[in-house]
Order: structure tokens, then sequence, then C-alpha cells
């Protein structure tokens, strides 16, 4: 036993000897300052004490702020996702395709405060009457600057090119900075523009634009069905 003492207490020489040598130690491994217990006496002591302490604030601090992050976004996706739910009850309200596309156009812009909508569908029958919002063209070969996107289901968030947007947007081209695309089935598509040049960014999620492409183009498929 008293060979123990002796070892652990050579072994608690070499490590204090070695933290003289090495005092920058406890800022290469902050978890280890973390766990140490201090005695409360004043001295070089509590400077190590007040490390642990500063430490943790940051730490906490942190997980305040992602806490705060994480809230916010779960705020914003209860607001998105009421708003999908009302534009799929408007929807359902619908009974032919003009009275569809005006509630899709109706509530995008409303409630999902969008600067722009465009609505693009394939088929030149029934023949709906003309507004800023409506692009009537036979099928997808009649829109060749968007050939590349009509060939995949995903949505698309980020900036056009020019012609992509005078396109879509007409005189209102300019003043577009950024566009969310979404493919609607054999339907057509559907842009969502903003001034805002951050407002739809690549790499965003876009499991809402996915909700509602596929809320629209049922729809456009009931009323077809219904007329």
């Amino acid at each position: 036993m008293t060979a123990t003492l002796l070892d652990d207490a050579t072994q608690a020489r070499v490590v204090a000897s070695y933290l003289k040598l090495h005092p920058e130690f406890l800022s290469d491994y902050p978890e280890l300052a973390a766990q140490l217990k201090m005695p409360h006496e004043k001295g070089p002591v509590a400077s190590l004490a007040t490390y642990q302490l500063q430490s943790l604030r940051e730490k906490n601090a942190e997980l305040e702020r992602r806490l705060a992050e994480l809230i916010a976004i779960a705020a914003e996706n209860e607001k998105l996702m009421e708003r999908v739910h009302a534009l799929t009850v408007a929807l359902l309200r619908a009974n032919t395709i003009e009275v569809t596309a005006r509630s899709v156009v109706a509530k995008l812009t409303a409630d999902f405060h969008t600067d722009q909508v465009r609505l693009v569908l394939f088929a030149s029958e029934p023949p709906l009457p003309r507004a800023d919002w409506l692009i009537q063209v036979a099928g997808p070969d009649a829109l060749p600057e968007f050939s590349d996107f009509l060939h995949q289901n995903e949505p698309v968030s980020g900036r056009l090119s020019i012609e992509r947007l005078e396109r879509l947007f007409g005189n209102a081209a300019a003043e577009t900075r950024s566009v969310a695309m979404m493919r609607l089935g054999d339907a057509g598509m559907l842009a969502i523009g903003s001034n805002d040049p951050d407002r739809f960014q690549p790499g965003m999620g876009n499991l809402f634009l996915k909700m509602i492409a596929a809320t629209i183009t049922a729809a456009l498929a009931r009323s077809r069905d219904v007329s």
C-alpha cells in the first residue's frame, strides 16, 4: 500500500511538472478544464476557475444561439405549412381550369408574399382569359430556354439568365432577382419571382416547393377531369 501511495505521489509530481512546463495545456484540452474540481481559494488557482466558468458560459451562449435558430426555423416552417394548407383548401374548392389557375396565383401572391408569379400551362385548350401571370403554350418544346429544367422533376432556385427572365416575366424581368421554378407534371410549370436576390438560393431546402408543386399538379388534373 505504501508503494502504491509513493507511486501516486510520484505520478502527481510528474503531472504537476509537465503542467508547469506546458501552461497552455488546458487551452488545448478545454474539456479537461471543465471537469477539474477547484478549491475555493484566492490566488493563481482562481484564474483556472475563472477560465472554466468563461468556457462554460461560451458553450451555453452557443447552445442558446443554436436553440434560438432552431425555434425560429420551426416557427417559419409552421407558417409555411399553414400557407400550403390554405392553398390546398382553396384548390379543393376550384372546379374549372380557370378558377384553379386564378386560385393558385392569388394564394401565392397574397399568402406567400411573392413579387411575381407565372403559371405556364402546356395546352392551348381550353383558352383562358389573357393575364400577366399566365403563359399558355402547346407543350414543353415551345420553351427551349427551359429544356434542361423540364427534363427533371426537382424544383430549382436561384438566379436566371436574362433570356429566361424575359421569357417568363416580360417587362418585370429587370426587377426579378431570384426565382423558384417547379415542374407541374405534364400540365406545365410554375415560376415564383422575387425582387430580393437572396429570397431563392441554390441549395435551399425544396420540401415546401415540392409540396406546392404536387398540390397544384393534382388540382389541375382534377379540374381538367371535371370539365
